[in-house]
């Protein structure tokens, strides 16, 4: 391909907001088999006192039932869950586990109830740093249903690995309540603790998405159980196409280094290249390398230049291609005014956005990604494009439930899946 044509063609994909790379090879599928993860929460260790946000968890679980709802993307005709115990220090007992369809709240239908077991086990320990899966649970699940997962723990249980912005309440209450319709005496909680994933046993052509990304991803100020993340529109989108979408969003996260969960170097194998039949990795990140340093989330770090993005977004663009992913790579979004007036001041600056635009300039002209998706020009402010433009923003950082409308509409299927679009 020429150098005019290739600009040519990449003039008029932007004309829409997306550019397509050239030279790229269609991605395959990882695996002959029909499994695919339907929904994920991805772990995160937890952090020390001295960080600024607090990590909003019980001290421990003991003689208690933790019940966790969600909502998967792509259905099938059984399923099976994962808990991990990644940054345990020590083996995680686990007393019972059990599922059933959510009925709201903490309140689940028990004509639909089943005991999850573990390697025939109902009751099983997790070795330190691992994962667990269940044995295919019998029941078969519509796509966009609401499940409640309930694990029993009787002794007492340190918590060390959860995800920190769960966006759906948890319910935890005393004794063992993993078979009662309706909880009681139950707290509430904003976090997932030990429940990663749920996978689906779908159609052997089934595909996978992740959404790989940081706190817009994970749909922080979306409001809780509301299911309004852009990923889940992306999924109600998809609902219809075989296609699987997977939240791998962690607010907090950042490409270089690790706080509020690994850096994503560091977590690509387990939430992307390991993970069954996964066709589309979409890259949404860097806002915080370039916002944290010198402020009250990393005081100490030093600032990052662009050829240290550069290289980690080159990093990231090998491993997928290596591994047959197609990398969808979006801009980064405006920011200006995000958390001024909090204890968090100084996250924005002149000098920060310049890096950030500076990096979104060689994002949409770099040869290294299968499509971009520009979200900065997407929901950007006319009259002040270094803003969120009003209607699409929840504070100035964070989408709105519009927003990520927004967002997930311009994920189309040619953009995911390219010449695999109509398959």
């Amino acid at each position: 391909m020429t150098n005019s044509l290739k600009r040519t063609i990449c003039a008029c994909a932007c004309a829409l907001g997306v550019a397509a790379a050239p030279g790229t090879v269609s991605a395959q599928s990882n695996t002959e088999s029909g499994w695919v993860t339907t929904w994920s929460a991805s772990p995160q260790p937890i952090w020390e006192g001295n960080f600024p946000l607090p990590t909003l968890l019980p001290f421990n679980l003991w003689q208690q039932t933790l019940r966790q709802p969600l909502r998967i993307s792509l259905g099938g005709k059984s399923f099976r869950i994962v808990l991990s115990n990644e940054y345990g220090h020590d083996p995680l007992p686990v007393d019972g586990v059990s599922v059933a369809v959510s009925t709201g709240g903490g309140a689940i239908d028990l004509s639909t109830h089943h005991a999850v077991t573990f390697s025939g086990q109902g009751a099983f320990v997790i070795p330190a740093g691992a994962p667990m899966v269940s044995d295919p649970v019998p029941m078969e699940v519509a796509s966009l249903s609401e499940l409640a997962v309930s694990m029993h723990f009787s002794r007492p249980t340190e918590i060390r690995t959860f995800h920190w912005d769960g966006q759906e309440t948890s319910y935890l209450a005393p004794g063992d309540q993993t078979g009662a319709a309706e909880m009681t005496d139950a707290a509430e909680l904003p976090t997932r603790i030990f429940l990663s994933d749920i996978l689906v046993e779908a159609n052997p052509e089934v595909r996978g998405v992740v959404a790989y990304g940081d706190s817009i991803t994970d749909g922080a100020a979306s409001g809780p159980d509301l299911n309004a993340r852009w990923p889940d529109f992306l999924a109600e989108a998809l609902v219809g196409s075989n296609v699987a979408v997977v939240n791998a969003g962690i607010s907090g996260a950042r490409l270089l280094h690790s706080k509020m969960g690994e850096n994503a170097l560091a977590r690509f194998d387990r939430d992307v290249l390991s993970r069954p039949n996964i066709r589309t990795v979409v890259l949404l990140m860097g806002i915080n390398d370039i916002s944290w340093p010198g402020q009250a989330f990393a005081p100490d770090d030093p600032f990052l230049t662009l050829d240290a993005l550069k290289a980690a977004y080159a990093q990231l663009s090998a491993r997928a291609r290596m591994n047959g992913i197609r990398l969808v790579v979006g801009t980064l979004t405006p920011f200006k005014d995000a958390l001024s007036g909090s204890p968090l001041e100084g996250y924005y600056s002149p000098e920060r956005d310049r890096l950030r635009q500076e990096l979104n300039s060689w994002i949409r002209s770099s040869d290294l990604f299968d499509a971009v998706v520009d979200l900065d020009r997407l929901v950007a402010d006319p009259d002040d494009p270094d803003r969120i433009r009003a209607d699409l923003q929840a504070d100035h950082l964070h989408l709105s439930p519009e927003g990520n409308r927004v967002v997930a509409a311009a994920m189309s299927p040619d953009v995911l899946f390219g010449e695999d679009a109509a398959k």
